[in-house]
């Protein structure tokens, strides 16, 4: 450390040498702040006790910082580019392949070469800001003009972002989504207005043609107004759909706005003492340096995203899954007759690819048909109102975390978040109960009328041994393979979520009201109708058509794959079995049928738990919440089952007095 300080004289140019010195400063380890600590004082008790060294280092860095140009430092480093999400997205992973080429232009190119591993922010930060000013202090001290070298590209940096702000304001997507926007004054135009003409009077400041420049509070007012537009734009969101144009343009002007409003307070903020402006300068340094070691990480562009796209979609599926949690005895009894006809129709799917597995296919045919059957029985069952059991916990998942948050943050009652829990636990029980309690006599029957019809059994015993050996939980993959059908059921999820979102977003009742020659065939009114129903059930429709697909294909990818990749559900498993022992005429051992029944039990508890778990995963990600008592919640489910297990499977009676709901529960 000290050889490079004694290295720099008034002809050092370049960064070359700054950037050894850095190096010196970085620990071998980022997670070593003790070892970086050490460094930082090091240096600064170096230059303190030669103040030849850092009247050298200050010349050296002041040369470098004149050199260079400072907006796009402040402009482009934590603030995502207006290209749009995919062309951001590309250009990250081909930067992340090959970085571009840097220059000696611009001082973000200089940041990029001193701090050029993507650890560096950790260490950086884990210095007490204490450290670094006091190491600044001794470099800058009676630096002549070192504030107008800094202050002009903060100053150009503020103009580029109040445009950049301007223009993302005026984006047809966002004035079309939110058009109170066009009828008012746009508060995203108005700061820049602003912006300019306090700009302009800085600079006759700066030159001496005047003796005082207009304070930024009314600048401030206008981007606190510019946030509250995109809080309701938000808001209104999760209402109407958005879309990943419309995400990424709002976390764009977020970012430009908060990074105008430090940018400001840096420049010029009313009743800022000097302590509060360095102790922002340091904070601003850290974001910069963070920022740029994670500016080409692909998973940081999701994460400021996604989520809130992946909010809408969940937001919709948690609609959607309020119709999925059963309040009363009632309420009960109706799922369980919902259920109880999804079971019927799912007995006749499952003699259906039966049928289909007889005509020896090519593979892909065999998909495509398998596909079908599956897609087409789904969608069914959605239009006749009936429940799939297996459907509901990714919609559930996304009700359970709705009710995690408050609106001040903080985490509803534990004993509310049990009963919620426990609706949700005995609604999805007999949900399954109703499927099985059709789907196996409605297999059997089908299979025993197969036999006295045709003469002849619907499976051989070689066959009706092969559907029992695939529901073993102990002798075949059943679970694993139970497992990955719940992957599915978590796809399908999101599926219906963005499609329900999606028909929000583009207005897709009055899309299809507006097909005048479909009108005139079949009437505008029953055309307005069809257009509402498509709005309000296209979600269910596209999310069962696609779990159909997943069910239909997961098999056969295996197969060509090689791969052990196979689907077990439920209400199939428990309908082959009926038809198995059909086919073997009944002649099978008790501990056969115990096993079998066990099986497709713990295949439908496999199905529910894990595609249960990654919808809730999703849900609470999604709406960044973090969920820390599931002990206590676990508890609480204890407690109420010792209670009263009655009401814990069966619920309250419709005459007792109900629990106040989850919504209206104080936080």
């Amino acid at each position: 450390m000290l050889n490079i300080l004694e290295s720099i004289s008034d002809a050092t140019t370049g960064i070359d040498t700054l950037v050894k010195l850095f190096n010196t400063l970085r620990p071998k380890r980022a997670a070593d702040a003790g070892k970086a600590i050490a460094n930082v004082r090091t240096l600064t008790r170096l230059l303190k006790a030669d103040p030849a060294h850092a009247q050298a280092l200050r010349d050296y860095i002041v040369r470098l910082l004149g050199e260079r140009r400072h907006s796009s430092l402040y402009t482009e480093i934590g603030v995502l580019s207006n290209d749009g999400f995919f062309t951001e997205l590309k250009r990250r992973i081909a930067y992340r392949l090959l970085p571009p080429a840097l220059g000696d232009e611009y001082l973000s190119d200089a940041l990029d070469q001193l701090a050029h591993e993507q650890t560096d922010h950790l260490w950086i930060a884990a210095v007490p800001a204490a450290d670094w000013l006091d190491l600044f202090d001794t470099i800058f001290t009676a630096v002549p003009g070192m504030r107008n070298v800094m202050l002009a590209g903060l100053l150009d940096a503020i103009r580029t972002l109040s445009y950049r702000v301007a223009a993302i304001g005026l984006e047809p997507k966002l004035t079309n989504f939110h058009t109170e926007i066009e009828v008012f004054d746009s508060p995203f135009t108005e700061q820049n207005r602003e912006v300019n003409a306090y700009l302009d009077g800085y600079q006759l400041l700066l030159a001496g043609e005047a003796a005082e420049v207009e304070d930024a509070r009314h600048l401030l007012v206008m981007l606190d107004q510019c946030e509250d537009v995109v809080a309701k734009i938000r808001k209104k969101a999760l209402v109407q759909g958005t879309s990943i144009a419309l995400t990424y343009l709002l976390v764009t002007l977020t970012q430009s706005v908060d990074r105008l409003r430090k940018l400001l307070f840096l420049v010029d903020t009313p009743d800022a003492s000097a302590e509060a402006r360095r102790a922002a300068a340091v904070a601003l340094m850290l974001e910069l340096i963070e920022a740029h070691n994670k500016k080409y990480t692909v998973r940081d562009l999701l994460a400021d995203n996604i989520h809130l796209l992946a909010r809408n979609v969940t937001e919709n599926a948690s609609r959607t899954g309020e119709h999925y949690v059963a309040d009363k005895r009632s309420q009960l009894g109706g799922m369980f007759l919902s259920s109880a006809g999804a079971g019927v129709v799912i007995g006749f799917m499952a003699l259906f690819k039966i049928l289909m597995s007889y005509l020896r296919a090519a593979p892909l045919v065999e998909a495509f048909l398998f596909s079908m059957n599956y897609s087409l029985g789904f969608m069914f069952i959605h239009l006749l109102h009936f429940t799939v059991a297996t459907k509901q916990p990714a919609m559930t998942a996304s009700r359970i975390a709705t009710g995690l948050q408050s609106r001040d943050g903080k985490y509803l009652d534990i004993d509310s978040m049990a009963e919620l829990v426990n609706k949700v636990f005995r609604t999805q029980v007999w949900a399954v109960l109703g499927n099985l309690a059709t789907a196996i006599p409605v297999a059997w029957l089908i299979a025993f009328g197969w036999q006295r019809i045709t003469g002849h059994h619907l499976v051989s015993p070689d066959k009706a041994m092969h559907l029992l050996h695939d529901i073993d939980p102990i002798g075949s993959p059943a679970l694993l393979y139970a497992a990955v059908a719940g992957v599915c059921l978590f796809l399908a999820g999101l599926i219906s979520g963005y499609y329900d979102n999606k028909a929000l977003y583009t207005r897709f009742a009055q899309r299809v009201s507006q097909r005048r020659g479909l009108g005139r065939l079949i009437g505008q009114q029953r055309l307005d109708r069809l257009g509402v129903y498509l709005e309000n059930n296209l979600g269910g429709l596209m999310g069962n058509f696609y779990f159909g697909i997943l069910l239909g294909t997961i098999g056969t990818l295996g197969f060509l794959l090689g791969l052990p990749l196979d689907i077990r559900h439920v209400t199939f498993s428990s309908a082959n079995f009926a038809t198995a022992i059909v086919g073997l005429d009944h002649n099978v051992s008790w501990q056969l049928v115990l096993k079998s029944v066990s099986g497709f039990l713990a295949i439908g508890a496999v199905n529910l738990m894990v595609s249960f778990a990654l919808a809730l995963w999703v849900a609470l990600r999604s709406r960044q919440v973090r969920f820390k008592h599931g002990f206590a919640l676990l508890k609480a489910l204890g407690r109420r089952f010792i209670t009263a297990p009655v009401d814990f499977f069966l619920g309250a009676r419709d005459t007792a007095p109900l629990l106040p709901d989850e919504s209206t529960i104080k936080r």
